[in-house]
């Protein structure tokens, strides 16, 4: 017997058996490394979403208004009828009035985008407010439009001063509004530069269009040769040579471009995919068509008036990168919102209507409080319908049923149930509720009942969890005391299951506030512009409006979908903050 411990001792004892330690002490701790990569880079991920999210949301929080003043004759309001009168004429005669030299018919239209289409129902409604105003001339702060908006924020490119403080020459020349600017130095040379720049960028674009021109015609050549038909024959060798003069014409114009941009003095015409070149004149402003090192052609945007000597610092040079052709806001615009905003003009504001306002196909205008509306009134429904059915159906199960094929059947389902995707669900609601029981379309009612049934499945298994985690000695002394069995379910057993419960139940609930396929299906993802007063009017809710702005292509709605993400994430952290609660103030020890 002692030989045999000897025998063992000296086994683990042995280079083999320590050999062996280490290498299990090793994958351990690879293991453990490999659970803390996992977790950091899951948070990494988590942090980069809600980095992404919130930076994209930042651009919904505040608006911009411009501020000018407006004539509210009494010819054109009716004191007995405000709501009747043209506001939308008075708000475009006020911008008219403003830049009186805004004559052609196309600028007009960019004039008259300089403000959101809503801020004429706003001053209707401010009119209507006060019916002393008529007849006088105010300042009145009109709602920026979209375009407007997204320049003053810096989306569509800045405008970044050259800080040049030389003087220059400018004189007419023989065509009307265009401008001879010349310097005695060649101060132009850094914005000559940054468009040699661009030409280059442009003879790259060429490149990859010679590639498949040049990728266009290998196969067409290699389709000639195997071809036997005449008549296809044919179509190839036009295919080739066409795709040849392409090629052979993009590789000119890469080369023109590329000579261009490496010459030591750049001159030339400034097209729209170009940088704009604008120059402020005393209170006028200019814009370049032609430039080089020491000065260029330029189109007069506003008066500058009669000068010919401008001396350092009477004008200023502006550069945007961004070309006019690859931005909403015209250089048009981005002169009359500058000109705005020198004369202290345009400011902002906390946007609180984003908070209060409706769905809108203006994205200045729009609003999540609609949805925010149709989403409480969704998840009332939903409660009132998936939370007693669920708990009922797992007390039943759990408490009451008999063990039998049928009820194993109803379980397995129930389980299967929880796996089925949500679509299904509302195709569900399409043809069953609203296409036999006539439930309204597009209303709470509908979407509620739909998220019932599928949060249902995720009420019963969490409900039969808790209740099952109740110990069995509870039910004893319960019934060794008298109670029946009901009372024993509902008076002692569901009780003490009541946390798991009510956990279950709202991670059940946050999971339906976020789903938005079945929704989809059942109409809610109509544009609904009113406020839904109860559980039958038209509604929308938070996931489908996000869903509807992402798909929008206006820019502006970028920024809202992202603040609509960050109040919907902002309930569902809510709603499990108070599941986590639930559970650590209810929680029980046996």
């Amino acid at each position: 017997m002692m030989s045999d411990f000897s025998h063992l001792a000296a086994h683990h004892t042995s280079k083999r058996a320590s050999a062996m330690v280490k290498k299990r002490n090793a994958a351990q701790k690879r293991l453990k490394a490999y659970g803390i990569a996992a977790v950091l880079f899951s948070g990494l991920a988590l942090a980069t979403l809600m980095w992404t999210v919130i930076g994209d949301a930042t651009g919904a929080i505040r608006e911009n208004y411009v501020t000018l003043p407006v004539t509210l004759s009494a010819d054109k309001i009716d004191p007995a009828k405000i709501g009747k009168a043209d506001f939308s004429g008075i708000t475009k005669a006020a911008l008219r009035e403003y830049f009186p030299t805004v004559k052609k018919r196309k600028v007009k239209r960019q004039l008259y985008d300089v403000v959101s289409s809503g801020a004429a129902f706003e001053l209707r409604a401010r009119v209507i407010e006060d019916p002393s105003l008529i007849g006088q001339t105010i300042d009145y702060r009109f709602l920026a439009s979209d375009v407007s908006d997204l320049y003053l924020k810096g989306s569509y490119g800045t405008l970044v001063d050259q800080g040049i403080d030389q003087g220059i020459r400018i004189a007419q020349t023989g065509k009307s509004g265009i401008y001879s600017v010349q310097a005695d130095q060649p101060i132009f040379a850094t914005v000559t530069l940054e468009i040699q720049q661009e030409l280059l960028k442009r003879a790259a674009r060429l490149d990859g269009k010679i590639g498949q021109e040049n990728n266009g015609v290998r196969v067409f050549k290699q389709r000639l040769d195997v071809a036997t038909n005449a008549d296809k024959k044919a179509e190839f060798l036009v295919q080739v040579e066409a795709r040849m003069a392409k090629r052979d014409a993009y590789i000119v114009e890469a080369e023109h471009l590329r000579a261009l941009a490496k010459s030591e003095t750049y001159s030339g015409k400034i097209d729209k995919f170009m940088p704009s070149i604008l120059a402020r004149v005393g209170d006028g402003w200019i814009k370049f068509i032609e430039i080089n090192p020491n000065g260029g052609l330029a189109k007069e945007m506003l008066p500058i008036g009669d000068v010919t000597q401008v001396g350092a610092g009477q004008w200023e040079l502006f550069v945007n990168s961004t070309p006019e052709v690859a931005r909403k806001t015209s250089d048009n615009q981005i002169i009359w919102l500058e000109t705005l905003r020198a004369q202290g003009r345009v400011d902002d504001n906390f946007n609180w209507r984003f908070f209060t306002s409706s769905d809108s196909r203006e994205p200045e205008l729009a609003g999540i409080w609609g949805a925010l509306i149709g989403s409480i009134l969704t998840m009332s429904v939903t409660f009132v319908l998936a939370f007693p059915i669920g708990v009922f159906s797992a007390i039943y199960l759990e408490e009451f049923a008999p063990k039998n094929r049928l009820t194993d059947f109803v379980e397995v389902n129930i389980n299967n149930l929880a796996a089925v995707p949500s679509i299904v669900f509302g195709l569900l609601g399409l043809s069953v509720f609203l296409g036999v029981f006539g439930v309204p379309r597009s209303a709470p009612l509908a979407g509620g009942i739909v998220l019932a049934l599928m949060s249902l499945p995720t009420i019963i298994i969490a409900s039969r969890a808790a209740i099952r985690a109740v110990p069995p000695s509870i039910r004893d002394a319960a019934l060794g005391l008298g109670a029946s069995k009901l009372q024993t379910s509902f008076h002692h057993v569901l009780p003490l299951a009541m946390p798991g419960v009510l956990t279950g139940a709202i991670i059940a609930m946050a999971q339906a506030l976020g789903e938005t396929a079945p929704l989809i299906m059942i109409g809610m993802v109509a544009f609904i512009v009113d406020i839904p007063h109860g559980i039958t009017d038209s509604a929308s809710v938070l996931p489908v409006q996000v869903f509807r702005w992402a798909d929008f292509p206006e820019r502006a709605f970028e920024a809202r979908t992202a603040a609509a993400i960050c109040v919907l994430l902002v309930f569902l952290i809510l709603m499990n903050a108070f599941a986590v609660f639930l559970r650590k103030k209810f929680e029980r020890r046996w």
